[in-house]
């Protein structure tokens, strides 16, 4: 765990944040310990924004990954750390490749200072593939 959390605070210092001054790294575990990490992208017209739990999973999805433990999500502004909620849209992603009931969103402001929280806590009624 406390390894996950320095990769995603490690992931944090290459954010590009200047809108939000808001600095986010995420660390997406795979099944078999492979790890992503992400950070947010900001961008002037704000849209094509991208959140690190995002950029980790696409990086992941994109050379093949499918199956995943747990993410660890750091952030805040500059020099200081909150736990990070996920927003919607990131954790409708997850709910894509996810179980609900299994897999672990880490929110965390250190190594020692952590929350663990089930996807399905955070988005309850979500749509999947089992929804089609």
């Amino acid at each position: 765990m406390k390894n996950l959390i320095l990769q995603a605070i490690k992931a944090r210092e290459n954010a590009y944040a200047p809108y939000s001054g808001f600095y986010v790294g995420a660390a997406l575990e795979c099944e078999d310990g492979t790890v992503y990490t992400g950070c947010n992208i900001e961008n002037a017209s704000y849209t094509p924004t991208n959140c690190a739990e995002r950029t980790a999973f696409f990086k992941a999805v994109s050379e093949g990954r499918r199956k995943f433990r747990r993410i660890a999500i750091v952030g805040g502004k500059q020099g200081e750390m909150t736990a990070p909620v996920p927003c919607g849209v990131c954790l409708q992603v997850m709910a894509e490749f996810c179980e609900s009931d299994y897999f672990e969103i880490i929110l965390a402001k250190s190594p020692e200072e952590y929350e663990i929280k089930k996807l399905g806590e955070l988005l309850p009624s979500s749509f999947s593939l089992k929804d089609q």
